[in-house]
Order: structure tokens, then sequence, then C-alpha cells
């Protein structure tokens, strides 16, 4: 999910061989500590992380113990994880399950399906964006604009494409998610800077369409069907478990298995993208029904806007919700570019694609935690206070490792002790990514409303866009733990505000239930 001063340090963000093992021919395109694009850029060469270079010297002993020791400890983390995943999604009981209808069930298999193959679309470009543009020639300035230009355009011409979708139609808005995608994937044949820029453009618009139109269509035709409006997360949790956790992982095994085990190149995973995206949209042409925010023809885009901004100024409970989601995304994406560098601050040999696959594990264990926390009608501002609090206390941690734990100044070798408690801790905290994301969309199902939905949607992320590129742009002006710190700040206020959300509404709900009664008490006119 796509989520990192000058253009140079945004590019420098990015570099690197994303993997170990990887040869020495790409190490020299960047060094270990980046990580090339958020979240979905260090899959690459996770088959071929163990292999050994054919030149290498020869490994102490006692280094060669602590590797393979470390080496265990990484498979019994994503063992455990695994295992825990495992019983949790097969050890549900009634509590955790919601008795659905048949109509239901196909309505929620075929959004799954979709989303499922819109998010292998997005995953499978990932690890290879920096790789494909520096082996084409592209220095770190150039390959920072292009990623500036997409988080840009993500802010500008996302937020107006994706408004769109509320009068235009959001089953219209998805297929041109489709569309974009597939015309920014094409464009990664080319070396030619300009449409490669015309790529990024095209990738920064469909974003801000993948995280509006598809939630915006979904929540509207569960209403419009007349499902019971608690189903709505069973669907929120399902989508996230699958295409934010399973289809990561496998579709960065399958960019691997293209590019590397077959020799298609760094551009089979966009060809491939391509064709995911493609069959999600004959599903969507075929299965989907149009449906709209306002379907009136007396509004342009600016009145849309301004109904947007009006509902956004008025209601304390829509401002609140998009503050929330700004602090958290925010922090999230700031942290996917500072937890290579976290866990590797001497280039200690860390297996990257496995560390990364073990962070999507955990985001499903979020996942599955959330489907039984909504399942059991726990109250989601209650529980997201508690959820904000404990990510921000994971995200201290590298600051409280680096304060207690002495560091070796000796280069190389395997992960610390304080990395290895970081990444418990950053495993933690995908943990309540996994719980952030169905939970975040149950709330905005709840609070924004119809007519306006995607609008809202993608005024909350312009801020955070901007953000992301502040961030980005001075990413190397502050030291790490400094930057760890702003994010366990900005998460600790997401849990205030969270708090503030929840008194909000329930003395709204409170109001309404006040006035209800007072309009049955008064007698009827003779």
């Amino acid at each position: 999910m796509c989520r990192c001063g000058p253009a140079e340090d945004l590019a420098h963000a990015h570099s690197g061989s994303p993997v170990a093992g990887s040869t020495a021919r790409r190490a020299r395109l960047g060094s270990a500590h980046h990580h090339p694009d958020p979240y979905k850029s260090t899959l690459r060469g996770v088959a071929s992380r163990t292999a050994p270079h054919r030149n290498a010297p020869p490994i102490h002993p006692a280094r060669a113990a602590a590797r393979a020791a470390m080496e265990v400890f990484y498979y019994v983390v994503f063992g455990a994880l695994a295992a825990i995943v495992a019983g949790l999604e097969l050890g549900k009981s009634g509590k955790d399950r919601v008795a659905t209808t048949s109509a239901f069930n196909s309505f929620k298999n075929n959004y799954v399906l979709v989303y499922s193959l819109m998010m292998s679309g997005d995953w499978l470009q990932g690890p290879y964006v920096y790789y494909l543009y520096s082996q084409y020639g592209f220095d770190k300035g150039d390959i920072g604009r292009l990623f500036i230009a997409g988080f840009g355009s993500s802010m500008l011409f996302g937020t107006i494409v994706g408004s769109l979708a509320d009068k235009q139609g959001r089953k219209r808005a998805c297929i041109t998610y489709c569309i974009s995608y597939i015309l920014s994937c094409i464009t990664k044949h080319s070396p030619e800077y300009r449409v490669l820029m015309i790529g990024r453009i095209l990738g920064g618009i469909a974003t801000s369409l993948l995280f509006s139109a598809f939630e915006s269509w979904l929540v509207a035709e569960h209403n419009k069907r007349g499902f019971d409006p608690q189903w709505l997360s069973i669907t929120f949790s399902k989508a996230i478990f699958l295409g934010n956790g399973l289809i990561a992982i496998v579709s960065g095994l399958f960019a691997n298995l293209l590019a590397e085990n077959l020799g298609f190149g760094p551009v089979a995973p966009f060809d491939a993208a391509a064709c995911f995206l493609a069959i999600g949209m004959a599903v969507i042409m075929s299965s989907w029904s149009e449906n709209y925010g306002d379907p009136s023809d007396s509004k342009d885009l600016m009145a849309q806007f301004k109904v947007a901004a009006k509902a956004i100024a008025s209601d304390e409970k829509i401002a609140l919700l998009g503050a929330i989601q700004s602090l958290f995304e925010g922090s999230m994406y700031t942290f996917v570019f500072l937890w290579t560098p976290a866990l590797s601050p001497n280039e200690e040999d860390i297996p990257h694609g496995f560390i990364f696959a073990t962070f999507m594990l955990s985001s499903m264990l979020g996942s599955s935690v959330a489907s039984r926390l909504l399942a059991r009608k726990l109250k989601v501002e209650g529980y997201m206070q508690i959820v904000f609090s404990i990510s921000a206390v994971t995200l201290v941690l590298p600051v409280v490792t680096n304060i207690l734990v002495p560091t070796s100044s000796v280069k190389g070798g395997s992960i610390s002790i304080g990395g290895s408690l970081q990444l418990l801790g950053f495993c933690t905290f995908e943990a309540c990514v996994g719980i952030f994301w169905p939970s975040i969309m149950k709330m905005r199902s709840q609070y924004i409303p119809e007519e306006a939905r995607s609008t809202i949607m993608n005024f909350f992320r312009i801020p955070l866009n901007l953000f992301v590129c502040v961030v980005l742009y001075n990413v190397n002006a502050f030291p790490i733990t400094v930057m760890f710190g702003m994010c366990s700040i900005f998460l600790f206020m997401a849990a205030i505000l969270q708090r503030r959300l929840m008194v909000v509404s329930d003395l709204h709900k409170s109001s309404t239930k006040a006035q209800e009664m007072i309009g049955e008490d008064e007698p009827l006119n003779p």
C-alpha cells in the first residue's frame, strides 16, 4: 500500500538491494540499508536470499554460528506467527462468526475476489519499481523525482478524479483505476524519462481510486441490497486478510519467480500486474452494478468539494476521523522507509524479504483479530484507543533500544540484540496495522455521508500525501530515532483523538435517542 531532502533524499530512501544474497552487481545499485518501494519492495529475491557468493571471503566460525542462530530466530518468529494466525482462523467459535445469508456470502466473495485481484496488481509492481528505473540508467535524483511525482499526483489529480466517483459512478471509477494502472504498467516498457513520469502520474491517480472508489462502491451496494450493516465488517476483514496479507506475500514471490527464476526480467511483474488488473476489470464490468453518491445533475465538481468540506467542518466526528487516519497512516508510511536502517544500522546481513513476509503475516494476524472484535460487536471507538497506544509504544522501541542497548561498531554480521527486540516490536506494530484497516473502514461507513463518501475520503488523503512528501523530503535531515519518536507521538495523538471521537459519538447517540423519546411522549393533536 504504497506508502516514503531534495528528490535525492527520496530516492535514497528507496535505493538499494532489497534482500540479502543478491548479486554483487545489484548490490552496487545502492546500500542494503534502503528499501525500494513501500511495503512491497523487499520480497524480490526471497528464494535466493541464502545463496552464497562465489567469491565471498570465508566467514569466521563465531560469526557463522551467530548467523545460524539468527536464522533460527527468524524462522521461529515466522512459524509462531503462522501458528497463531492458523489457530485464530480455525478456532473461531460461534461468538466469532456472524450468521449471514447466501446472497450476502455471494456478494462478499465477489468483492473479495475483485479486491484481491486489484491488490495483486498493486503488490506485484513494488519489488521492481526502483530496480527497473536504475536498470534504465537513471540516477537517484531522477528516480526520486519520479517517486515524488507519484505522491504529488495522488494528492492533486487523484483527489479530483477520485471525487468524481460520487457524481459519475463508483463502478466507473473502479474501472478507471484498472485502466490507469494498466497504462502505468505499460509505460514501464519504455526507457524514456517522460514516459515513465506519465506512468508515475497515472499510478498516483490509480492509488487514490484504489483507496476510495472500491470502498465507496462496497458500502453503497451493501446498503442498497438491504444487508445488515454489521455484516460490512465481515467483508472488510476478509478483504484485508487476503488483499493486504496473503496476496502481498504470494505476489512478491510470484514477481521474484517471473523476473529472477524464469529470467523474464524486471518488466515481467508489471506485465503480470496488468493481466491481473484486466481480469479484475472484466469481473467488475460483468458483475457489478453502478451506484452514486449524488446522482443529481445540479452539482459540479466545485460544488461537490464544497459539500465535502462543509461536512468535515460541521461534523466533528468526520473531522476527528480524518485526523486519526492521517496520523496513523502517515506514521505507517514513514515506518516503511525506516524499518530497514533500524534493523541494520551497521549493515547487518538481514533477510529483508523474509522479514517483509513476516510483517505481512503479522498484518494477517491483526486482521484476524479484528474480525473477532467486530463480530462480537465491540465498540470500534473503544478498542482502537488501545490499538493506537500499543502501536505508539512499538515505534518508540527503537529510541529505547538505542539508549539502553549498546551498539556494535563492527560492520556486517547478523542482526543485533537490539535489532531483534525491534523486530518483535515491529511485528506487533504490523498486527496493529492489520486491526486498523477493517476498523477504520467500519468507522468510515458509519460517519461519512453517502452523498460525498469518495470526495471526503480523498480529502482525507490530501494531508496524508502532503505529510509523506514533507517527511521524505527531510528523511535524512534527522536521526532515525527522532523520526521514530515523531511517529510515536503522532500515534499517541491518534489515541487521544480516538477517545474524543468516542465521547462525541456517544453524546450524539444519547442526544438522538432523547429526541426520539421526547417525540414519542408528545400527545397527538386532536
